[in-house]
């Protein structure tokens, strides 16, 4: 057989023959190949012919086409998919995992099938309710996506430290304090007043909301500083509270306050007013404290005192009192995070403090925050962590005396039963040793940064203190919950100092 047989057997035979000689003409060119002027040109991007024009496909057209290809090219990869779960589930009933979880999938599906009513009912749940579940997966990713483009836009405020400009005075030991001065000036001084300030604090504070015409009128030289390490004053080496009151009667020293003074403490300042009480006794005429701090860990806080102190606070600070008692090498890492980062941030989120009504509508107002940012930003002005540390670890730590040191009652000389109860149901014999001048202490009733459990404690241990009551906002209570009015205004302990000059 030659080749021309073998071709034409593979050859439907059209049932036409040619004689030989013949020419064979050649099929015309079918519609759409490469010759035929009627047909499609892909290069030059002719879909075909129109009354004897040839017409441009669109772009529209293009991408329709498009589309509509590749939607078929996933329909026919899903269908691949699925058998393939299909095969791969057949006798998936008989594993391990499958009869574990049929028991308890089973109770929660009766339990969720009320859920189905609420679908169409042409609908079937096992194919509705995956697809509700991924578009609500869908929009809940868009939503946290929005809300991250929203929030990152808003970048935090750079926190401006402007240049140095406090007086300073020399201590005998090399450094220098920064200080600063209100009132009336030192020859006209009826009463010299120092104040320590508070943590995250420096000498621009001062007492906030004290208006300089009360001091003219009351004649007070008012007198703040910096605390070690903080503002512009130098740190000190290994600082505690016996050198932080030393450094207040240097200071005094040094500005020619030659007389008795009082000294003032508010917050978490209180603990070096306490200080100078107790090293300092003779150089004071008088104590004014408003919310002071006591050390939490005190050893003659009753179980009762202590719990009503700790469960004001919220979690945050009762892990920065832990760590500062135990572990204060862990706090830099968090200082650094939050004001020591350069940036500006909210009072509340830097010191973890729950605060009430009245402190949240005082946080809002502009010349608060005018304040406070100048405040802070003098109180980081060195930017180092260790000047924090240290005024943290005072507050929780052992310190050198307690509370109820402060004012002893004086022992009676004499042995017997008769001496003992008549020093009992005598009053003229109730004599107290220590620092006997004045103590002032005004605490609000809803403070939630120094809870009023501490003041109660000052006033069971330290019996010289007269203490104000300060309500909160009067919705809060109801009228069998508040107290007398005698009590409201002010409770005086046990016994009542005379004022020094």
């Amino acid at each position: 057989m030659t080749w021309h047989e073998e071709i034409a057997n593979l050859v439907d035979d059209t049932g036409i023959q040619y004689p030989a000689g013949v020419e064979v003409p050649a099929p015309p060119p079918a519609e759409g190949e490469d010759g035929d002027p009627r047909g499609r040109i892909f290069g030059e991007g002719y879909y075909g012919y129109e009354d004897g024009a040839p017409v441009e496909e669109s772009l529209k057209d293009q991408v329709k086409g498009f589309l509509v290809a590749t939607a078929e090219m996933l329909q026919e990869l899903g269908r691949g998919c699925r058998d393939i779960v299909q095969q791969s589930l057949e006798g998936a009933e008989d594993t391990y995992v499958v009869k574990k979880l049929r028991g308890p999938l089973a109770v929660v599906s009766s339990r969720l099938s009320f859920l189905n009513e609420y679908l169409p009912e042409d609908r079937d749940p096992m194919h509705a309710w995956p697809v509700v579940i991924c578009v609500f997966l869908l929009a809940l990713i868009a939503l946290n996506i929005n809300s991250g483009n929203e929030t990152s836009v808003q970048q935090p405020k750079q926190l401006y430290i402007g240049p140095p400009n406090a007086s300073r005075i020399q201590l005998p030991d090399g450094r220098h304090m920064a200080f600063q001065e209100q009132g009336v000036q030192a020859e006209k001084a009826r009463f010299s007043l120092i104040a320590p300030h508070s943590f995250l604090s420096s000498r621009l504070a001062g007492l906030p909301g004290l208006k300089a015409s009360l001091l003219d009128e009351f004649r007070v030289r008012f007198i703040t500083y910096d605390l070690p390490g903080f503002g512009e004053s130098d740190p000190h080496p290994s600082r505690n509270l016996n050198s932080s009151a030393l450094d207040m009667l240097h200071l005094a020293n040094a500005l020619g306050v030659t007389d008795k003074f009082w000294v003032m403490g508010y917050s978490s300042g209180s603990i070096h007013t306490w200080a100078a009480v107790h090293y300092i006794p003779d150089r004071l005429a008088g104590v004014a404290m408003f919310a002071p701090m006591v050390n939490p860990y005190d050893s003659s806080m009753t179980k009762e005192e202590q719990r009503k102190t700790w469960e004001k606070w919220t979690t945050k600070r009762k892990l920065m009192y832990v760590l500062a008692r135990r572990f204060p090498s862990l706090l830099p890492h968090f200082y650094r995070g939050s004001f020591l980062s350069g940036k500006q941030g909210k009072l509340e989120k830097w010191l973890s403090l729950s605060l009430g009504k009245k402190d949240k509508s005082l946080l809002e107002e502009p010349n608060f925050n005018e304040f406070w940012e100048k405040d802070v930003a003098e109180s980081v002005r060195q930017k180092e962590s260790k000047p924090f540390v240290e005024e943290a670890v005072l507050q929780v730590s052992d310190w050198g005396f307690n509370l109820a040191d402060l004012q002893v009652q004086k022992q009676h000389h004499g042995k017997g039963l008769l001496q003992w109860l008549k020093s009992i149901y005598s009053p003229a014999e109730r004599q107290w040793t220590g620092f006997l001048g004045p103590i002032h202490i005004w605490q609000g009733m809803d403070d939630r940064v120094m809870p009023p459990s501490m003041t109660e404690f000052v006033r069971r241990i330290v019996p010289g203190a007269t203490v104000h009551r300060l309500l909160g906002p009067l919705s809060s209570s109801t009228e069998e919950d508040r107290s007398p009015p005698e009590e409201i205004c002010e409770e005086t302990a046990l016994h009542n100092c005379t004022e020094q000059e």
